[in-house]
């Protein structure tokens, strides 16, 4: 009798198309439970630096490395992706440095991650340092990064933001010779600007939580997250300059009007701004403010090369430095005529300008 009941029910189920069986289908299995143990993207530590560096800063630096102090240091910070803000800089055609804010999971967290480094003295540095210590209130915002495998003995950096200043501190243990890590650049800025970095703020809708590369083995087996080269990218960089997304290269070519002959040995800058420097052969000396990028350069080098370079339209400008004091005072030879260019997204683009007047 109970097979038969079982009998009609099965036969019922199959005329509105239910498979019957004393076994459960996989349908009818219970739904895989979450990983409770997955970190979230809403808790990523350090987050809110992202917003708090961009724009473009100057300010001084106090250096314990050979390069010493400067009285200036000028770096644009905007977004390249949704998840990530960059800053490229230059001293000379030998010696750069990039700096570069973005998201990462490492110990099953999500982080901001600090990736600093570049050419100085014939040898290029990369190192990645992880947020983990964030103190943020109305007034102040203090961000600290730490070396990936050694920790903070090793090398770690500070940036501290109040109003509308920025401070960065980097510290080092000089390459594993002392038992902690000791003072090494000091960069005290302004905020010049906030309007350069808009379009690509609007662009991506940045900063949103999202992670940019997964670090959770990256650094497994390492020594520490540092890395070293005489010559070409570092090997095992985890994230290259040349994988970061968005930037494009610039070439400036300068040249002198039949009435400057110059010596090649003297220097001579290029200075690129988001904003014109001259209405007429009247300069607006306040849009200064608006310089995003600047090489020094011998006179004899009359071409270089912007890479990695936000996109957007910007002003190029030469001085040729007469008396070598670094600075741009009357006697200095300058460009006057606002050449003007566009870089669009992860692109290429050329600009040509000519020294022609004498700062009376």
């Amino acid at each position: 009798m109970k097979k038969l009941k079982l009998g009609l029910v099965c036969l019922i189920a199959l005329s509105i198309g239910i498979s019957c069986s004393n076994k459960k289908s996989s349908d009818e299995e219970a739904p895989e439970q979450p990983n409770t143990n997955e970190p979230s993207l809403n808790d990523i530590v350090g987050f809110g630096v992202l917003n708090k560096v961009k724009g473009i800063w100057n300010g001084s630096i106090t250096s314990s490395t050979s390069l010493g102090n400067m009285p200036i240091w000028i770096v644009d910070f905007r977004p390249i992706s949704e998840n990530q803000i960059s800053s490229k800089n230059e001293l000379d055609n030998a010696n750069d440095i990039f700096m570069s804010l973005f998201v990462v999971k490492h110990n099953n967290q999500y982080k901001i991650a600090f990736r600093n480094g570049g050419f100085f003295g014939g040898t290029q540095r990369v190192t990645y340092l992880l947020a983990d210590s964030v103190s943020e209130n109305t007034t102040q915002s203090y961000y600290r990064f730490s070396e990936v495998v050694k920790g903070k003995d090793r090398a770690y950096a500070e940036f501290i933001r109040k109003n509308d200043s920025l401070i960065l501190k980097t510290y080092t243990n000089k390459l594993n010779t002392l038992p902690n890590s000791t003072s090494h650049m000091i960069w005290r800025a302004k905020l010049q600007d906030t309007t350069s970095a808009n379009s690509a703020v609007t662009a991506f809708n940045f900063p949103k939580k999202t992670m940019t590369i997964d670090f959770s083995s990256v650094f497994t087996g390492q020594s520490e997250s540092i890395y070293y080269s005489s010559g070409a990218a570092p090997a095992g960089d985890p994230y290259p300059e040349s994988a970061q997304p968005y930037l494009g290269k610039t070439t400036v070519n300068y040249s002198f009007d039949a009435s400057h002959t110059p010596n090649p040995t003297t220097k001579v800058m290029l200075i690129v701004m988001t904003q014109p420097l001259f209405s007429g052969m009247t300069p607006n000396v306040a849009n200064f403010k608006y310089t995003s990028r600047y090489v020094t350069l011998p006179a004899s080098t009359t071409s270089f090369e912007f890479n990695y370079m936000h996109p957007g339209t910007y002003y190029v400008y030469a001085v040729y430095d007469t008396d070598g004091n670094n600075t741009t005072n009357s006697g200095d030879w300058l460009s006057t005529n606002n050449a003007s260019f566009t870089l669009n997204a992860s692109s290429t683009t050329t600009v040509s300008t000519q020294i022609n007047f004498t700062i009376p």
